[in-house]
């Protein structure tokens, strides 16, 4: 199935619920206190924002090729409330996004490309596309 065409709501729900009983996707003990990045006023609210963040850069790892911790940080980043001063774009907090990429890693889903950056394995392509046919038998 083409990870592509599926629908990202749907497909990520899906995958955070498979990595849930996985060992090497628990979150840190700070999660529950840390912001995702300096835009925001407050740390997530849902119980389980980090199996879904991580199913999130999953997915963006296997759509957008190689990619590293500063893209990332540039895709999950916002504009900060600044009060009456004109909001700017700042970027998402690295130490989530390293940490996720690393439970990644030893997950074996995503591997290190010395020129791209983080590119998904062949496991980690199954995985998504397992994932996707659950999605849509549910929809159906």
């Amino acid at each position: 199935m083409d990870v592509k065409k599926a629908s990202p709501d749907k497909m990520i729900g899906k995958v955070a619920e498979k990595m849930k009983p996985m060992p090497e996707f628990k979150p840190p003990e700070w999660s529950e206190f840390v912001k995702t990045g300096v835009h925001k006023e407050r740390p997530p609210e849902q119980p389980d924002w980090w199996w879904i963040r991580t199913a999130a850069v999953l997915r963006k790892i296997s759509v957008k090729g190689g990619i590293g911790v500063s893209r990332l940080r540039k895709e999950y980043g916002g504009r900060k409330n600044k009060g009456h001063k004109p909001e700017h774009k700042y970027r998402a907090s690295g130490s989530v996004l390293r940490r996720i990429l690393q439970q990644l890693e030893a997950a074996g889903l995503v591997k290190k490309d010395k020129k791209k950056g983080r590119v998904t394995t062949k496991n980690g392509l199954s995985f998504l596309s397992e994932a996707v046919k659950e999605s849509r038998r549910k929809s159906k």
